[in-house]
Formats: structure tokens, C-alpha cells, sequence
């Protein structure tokens, strides 16, 4: 299986903290209703990255392992959100999702590499999903705002 993105190996330098020259974040916003954080970077790229996208990549030893070959595939997690950001030093956030994980940081450089990655990882994702049979359920779409009607 081919893939065009950093494999977990590759990722691991990422993971442990600020590469140098590599991009900073310049605001990091989580938008609840539609389950996204977006992160912009001071080189001037954006990511929306999803609230299941970020828990199935964490990069926690609970869902990567300690060595290649030990990752778990991570299922059920389409309606998960992120409920808490946590600044960690001046180098990574910690999320913590609504389904009680909050065990991987996440680093500058890391986010920037998933963010730049995530349509390629995010096949890959659905492909390792297909080949152990299982499917994923149908995301319910966010509420809608309540319209409130002006009588004129």
C-alpha cells in the first residue's frame, strides 16, 4: 500500500517537540458545532482539522504504541469532540476529547504535519477501517442555529 504522507516513524521527530525554522502557530480556534480546530501557522497556512481526525491520530502511546507495528486502530469516533485545549509549555496543546482521552500532546510541528497530510492520512485511515471489516457510522450533522423570526 502506497501512502504520500509522513509514515508514524517519520512522525516521531514531530511528536518530541519544536523543529527548528519550523512554522508556530499564530491562533488555534476550536469551532464546537462543527467539530473543528483550526490552527493557523505564521507561514500563513491554515488547517481545519476535525475533532475525530485528531483523536484517531493522537499521537498517544494509547493509539501509536511504543514501536512500530504497536498502533491500535481507533473505531466509534465519529462523534467525538474536542471539550478542552491546554496550552503545554510554548511548544504543544493537549486536547481533551469527550470520550475521556487526553493523553497526547500535541506539538507545533506535529500539528503541521498532520495538518499538511490529512487528506492522504485520512484515506489511509478509512482503508485500514475497510480491511478490518469495520465501518464507520454515519456522522450526525451539527445542530442548525434556531432561526428566530422578526414579525415586521
Amino acid at each position: 500500500m502506497m501512502h504520500d504522507f509522513p509514515t508514524p516513524k517519520a512522525l516521531t521527530s514531530a511528536v518530541a517537540g519544536l523543529q527548528p525554522g519550523a512554522p508556530r502557530p499564530t491562533e488555534i480556534r476550536l469551532h464546537q458545532k462543527s467539530r473543528l480546530l483550526e490552527v493557523v501557522f505564521d507561514d500563513g497556512k491554515a488547517f481545519r482539522l476535525a475533532c475525530e481526525f485528531l483523536r484517531v491520530h493522537s499521537p498517544s502511546a494509547e493509539v501509536r504504541g511504543h514501536g512500530p507495528g504497536q498502533e491500535t486502530l481507533q473505531t466509534g469516533k465519529e462523534d467525538v469532540q474536542i471539550i478542552a485545549v491546554e496550552p503545554v509549555g510554548n511548544y504543544a496543546v493537549k486536547l481533551v476529547f469527550s470520550d475521556g482521552h487526553d493523553t497526547g500532546l500535541y506539538s507545533w510541528d506535529y500539528l503541521y504535519e498532520i495538518g499538511s497530510h490529512q487528506d492522504a492520512m485520512w484515506r489511509h485511515y478509512l482503508e485500514r477501517l475497510q480491511l478490518a471489516g469495520i465501518e464507520r457510522a454515519p456522522v450526525a450533522p451539527p445542530p442548525s442555529p434556531k432561526m428566530a423570526w422578526k414579525k415586521l
